[in-house]
């Protein structure tokens, strides 16, 4: 029975988590250098890196952990490929879309649900957690989005607890995440201070470093901050702020590293 916890880094917010018994992968976008994404109301931008990996080369996936229905978070490349039986767990206004679009598997939880896989004694569990893309009236003109909690356990006893951030911005309401849920052994972070139309829309250096000292896990990996032309802060303006607040375990991950997490 495997009992090995990683993470593959694939590009912008995709990562490759194998957990024991399971394998998921988060927010697919396997477009290339060049290629046009788009972000709604006639905005476009274009990415500038190339994905590490392709569909082609990952293992057999349980499933799609979606934390918004974005074009950088789930593109044209990535719906051409992905199989429409596929489980898919995003927000409940993602379910929909995806749904008209014919992708059958498709759970969406509100805010604090969960939902579970059950394999060969190991359990992995995962839980929707609150996210403001936006800030304050402009959220609402913007996709839903969620944070995720990913729980590995094997034979009952916890072997890892995972917090996505998806693309939120830092809110101190975020603080209930720790409060609910515990410590997290690690923290996917989504950066790059996104800019659009003058409006920040997701967290820069100085956001990602006071939600890291917020949530204080054992483990951060920085994510989601070069990929594309709307991303203003860049890793560097992260782990300056990082180093100012004294806070510890961060680390940097390179495009197509492997880590390992338990």
């Amino acid at each position: 029975m495997t009992a090995n916890a990683t993470v593959t880094f694939v590009g912008n917010a995709t990562t490759l988590l194998r957990l024991g018994a399971f394998t998921l992968l988060t927010d697919p976008a396997f477009g290339p250098a060049g290629s046009r994404v788009h972000l709604g109301y006639g905005a476009w931008t274009r990415r500038l890196l190339d994905p590490a990996l392709g569909y082609a080369d990952l293992p057999p996936l349980d499933g799609i952990l979606l934390s918004h229905l974005h074009g950088d978070h789930f593109d044209g490349a990535a719906r051409r490929v992905l199989p429409r039986d596929l489980p898919i767990i995003t927000t409940t206004q993602a379910q929909r879309r995806l749904r008209r679009r014919s992708f059958s598997a498709v759970r969406g939880l509100p805010t604090w649900d969960a939902e579970e896989w059950r394999r060969d004694g190991q359990v992995l569990r995962v839980t929707a957690l609150p996210g403001r893309h936006g800030p304050g009236l402009v959220d609402r003109l913007l996709p839903d989005v969620m944070g995720s909690l990913v729980e590995w356990e094997v034979e009952g006893e916890r072997r890892l607890r995972l917090y996505i951030t998806g693309d939120t911005l830092y809110r101190p309401f975020l603080g209930e995440i720790r409060e609910r849920c515990g410590e997290p052994d690690v923290m996917l972070i989504h950066l790059g201070g996104t800019r659009l139309l003058g409006l920040t829309l997701t967290m820069d250096g100085r956001q990602g470093a006071e939600l890291t000292g917020l949530i204080r896990p054992r483990l951060t990996l920085p994510i989601h901050y070069d990929d594309y032309r709307v991303m203003k802060s860049p890793l560097g303006d992260f782990l300056t702020e990082c180093q100012v607040r004294s806070l510890t375990g961060v680390q940097a991950i390179g495009r197509g590293e492997t880590l390992t997490l338990a």
